[in-house]
């Protein structure tokens, strides 16, 4: 099981030192990513999240124990304590003689020796000496844009401490923000600012009439509310700090909206401007010049890493890429964890691929109370890196609104549908479906009274919702695709079985599955369906939700020839081109719940709950009419519906409720608190096919001369070609000429080239 960790943590340092020990550090929303040390971990698998409370949170996703993981990272829960045990901008707590000890102090004449700065040229800057809990410390004023002070920070020693970073004090009640804003119009008059960490690497700056601003920790660089301040800045030099924060800070930097405009600059040796300057003071303005002169383009700099990502994770995945059917694969790696359910665990492995496309799929999980919806969704999501799902147990109303996680092109992941119980948040995910983005407005109080702001989330982004209620709300129902989980004995007899051999605690290797994921995550997400028109003739337009379904029907079709591009042929124009095989894969998937959604067909559960009560009430051969007589006593009762179903109370309530829902049965007890009194209701209509089989597309194809799903002959986009397997029929992809023997992408003569 994966597990979360609490620790006290909120300061910067303590941060930093969980961060500085991990591997391949990356942001993810408002916390970071990172290979696990405690497995074998090739690719992402550990969450390192800044609470809100002041805690930080540990989750593998491969399973490790958080235990586990602070031993591999060679600390201790103890050792992740912050000095102040308080949240972000926290004063220390009260002094007293048991617990909090007084700080060395730090004198503003102090300071100005330790940086070789001159001391009223500090105090021009705002500085100033002060006494914070009886020792001396230096304020450090920060101002907005118009130069008033907004919130302070106190230097209360001069060098760090044995067991860590202590040096800096907020003010009570000061929420963080950059440092130096009051300086940015010279940056806009020159056209380019330095970006540094902390206010020591902004006072040697200045000092040399160099526009900078300063980022109080890497860690603390917020979005939404520090990018703006940039605006109508050309350059923005970030400075590269040799550790694990000035990683962090580009990480951030390279999920702005600023990253076209910043380029990383790097000292050598040295690890900040202030560092530069007090090895020689006299060449420093020479040696910052040049150094901002060879400064590289964060975008290059990305670029050059994705691509080296990129090749790395088709090694690792390249076996599952290459695999004709990824979905059976899905559901034999999650076998030993999962009992039964391989339909639901193909289904909802393909709809997060589908995160991929402009429009991605969404779905509701539905069964009984403990039928194992969250943990199906759980184990299918241990199959994708982080950063490919957000997940919640519960949200506010507005949370969508205001939080700053990224959503484009990853899925909201909501255990149990309460989160979306209320209207807002109800529409705020339904504009986020339909739009693919939010946008909501509201008034903010500011220093100049009520404000208008706009809040804008992009998307495009999926949602998966695990609920025990029949339906969700209506405009919502509409948009998601419902998947039951299975409620028989027999799958609770299996279920039972897994847990007394203990097969369920055997864990998958999720190295190649993630790599997978990164290598679709660079590769080609243009798909063309040439068979669509062929499909859309087939489908019988019964009913006017089809008109949403059959674009979710492409989407899934769409999501299986991308996640199997490595065996698909290209068009022209280089677009992945799916084949008929890919919508008989989906059609195997969804046929039912499409028909189901639109109440062409009857689901089997509902059939199975409906003739019970039938022999029940004895009323196998009953005409309609007595059938709906308001005095009829030919009713059941819940429990014994129950012990005819063998299942227990909750599942066969949940049954007869999607019956009652869609009129198949009905409760002649009109009293609230009595026991309900079940009778049967309108006819069930006869199965009416909504999906047409494949044969019917393919031959519907080739009456229309399409050429459904044949390789165009264009290389591969990205995915290196296999000479020793199975041909298939296929073309080579570089000449279009017949394949013979095994060779699977290319012909003799093209291999022969390509080498």
């Amino acid at each position: 099981m994966a597990a979360r960790a609490p620790f006290h943590d909120d300061s910067t340092a303590s941060v930093d030192r969980v961060l500085g020990r991990l591997a391949n550090v990356r942001p993810c929303g408002a916390g970071f990513t990172a290979r696990c040390p405690a497995h074998d971990d090739r690719t992402n698998s550990l969450k390192v999240d800044p609470g809100d409370d002041g805690r930080v949170l540990l989750h593998c996703f491969a399973g490790c124990d958080p235990e586990q993981v602070v031993a591999a990272l060679g600390l201790t829960m103890a050792d992740l304590f912050s000095t102040d045990g308080k949240g972000e901008g926290a004063p220390t707590p009260p002094d007293t003689t048991a617990t909090v000890h007084h700080p060395a102090g730090c004198t503003l004449a102090q300071y100005a020796a330790a940086k070789r700065l001159p001391i009223d040229v500090l105090r021009s800057f705002g500085l100033s000496d002060l006494f914070y809990q009886g020792a001396p410390a230096v304020k450090l004023p920060y101002h907005d844009s118009a130069g008033i002070e907004a919130v302070a920070r106190f230097r209360v020693r001069l060098h760090k401490g044995a067991s860590g970073d202590d040096r800096f004090r907020w003010r009570s009640g000061s929420k963080p923000c950059l440092y130096g804003l009051e300086r940015l119009a010279l940056a806009r008059e020159r056209g380019y600012v330095a970006l540094v960490e902390g206010e020591s690497n902004c006072h040697t700056l200045w000092y040399h009439d160099e526009p900078a601003v300063g980022v109080p920790g890497a860690s603390l660089w917020r979005d939404e509310r520090d990018a703006p301040e940039l605006d109508g800045i050309d350059t923005i030099y970030a400075v590269r700090e040799p550790d694990a924060g000035g990683e962090t800070l580009l990480r951030h930097l390279a999920a702005s909206r600023l990253r076209d405009r910043v380029r990383v600059v790097e000292l050598g040796a040295h690890k900040d401007p202030s560092a530069l300057y007090l090895d020689d003071p006299a060449r420093f303005p020479a040696r910052w010049r040049a150094a901002l002169a060879t400064a590289v383009p964060l975008a290059d700099e990305l670029a050059a890493e994705t691509e080296a990502e990129h090749a790395a994770a088709w090694e690792a995945g390249a076996g599952l890429a290459r695999a004709p059917d990824i979905l059976a694969l899905v559901a034999e790696t999650l076998a030993a964890r999962v009992a039964g359910e391989a339909r639901v665990l193909k289904l909802l492995y393909l709809i997060v691929v589908s995160r991929f496309l402009p429009r991605p799929v969404s779905a509701g999980v539905k069964g009984p109370s403990s039928g194992g919806k969250s943990y199906l969704v759980e184990q299918v999501l241990r199959l994708f890196p982080a950063d490919a799902s957000y997940t919640l147990s519960a949200m506010s109303e507005r949370a969508l609104a205001y939080s700053d996680e990224p959503l484009a092109h990853r899925f909201l992941v909501l255990y149990e549908a309460a989160g979306l119980a209320g209207d807002f948040a109800s529409y705020l995910v339904r504009s986020l479906l339909s739009e693919g983005r939010i946008r909501y407005e509201t008034v903010e109080k500011t220093r100049e009274g009520l404000k208008p702001r706009l809040i804008e989330r992009e998307g495009p982004t999926g949602l998966l919702v695990t609920t025990t209620a029949v339906h969700l709300h209506p405009e919502n129902e509409t948009r998601m695709l419902s998947i039951p989980v299975t409620d028989t004995p027999d799958q609770t007899r299996a279920i039972f079985r897994a847990l007394a051999t203990g097969t369920n605690t055997t864990e998958p290797d999720l190295t190649p599955w993630h790599a997978l994921q990164t290598w679709l995550a660079g590769a080609e997400h243009r798909v063309e369906v040439p068979f669509a028109l062929a499909l859309a003739d087939a489908v019988p337009p019964t009913a006017v939700r089809l008109r949403r379904d059959f674009g979710m029907l492409l989407t899934l079709i769409r999501a299986h020839a991308l996640l199997h591009q490595a065996s698909r042929g290209r068009d022209a124009a280089g677009r992945v081109v799916a084949e008929v095989g890919d919508y008989a894969a989906v059609r195997g998937l969804v046929a039912d719940l499409v028909a189901e959604g639109v109440e062409a067909t009857v689901p089997a559960t509902v059939r199975e709950t409906v003739a019970a009560v039938r022999t029940l009430t004895g009323q196998d051969g009953a005409t309609l009419a007595a059938r709906l007589r308001e005095d009829s006593d030919a009713t059941i009762s819940l429990a014994a519906i129950a012990r005819a179903l063998k299942v227990d109370k909750s599942a066969a309530s949940r049954r007869v409720s999607v019956a009652r829902d869609r009129g198949y049965l009905r409760n002649l007890e009109t009293k609230r608190g009595q026991p309900a009194r079940i009778a049967l209701g309108e006819p069930l209509p006869e199965e009416t096919p909504i999906l047409p089989e494949p044969e019917v597309v393919r031959a519907r194809c080739s009456v229309a001369g399409v050429t459904a799903g044949i390789p165009a002959p264009s290389p591969l986009a990205r995915a290196p070609a296999v000479e020793t397997e199975p041909t298939n029929g296929r073309a080579c992809v570089d000449c279009g000429a017949a394949l013979t023997g095994e060779r699977k992408y290319r012909c003799a003569a093209c291999a022969a080239m390509a080498a």
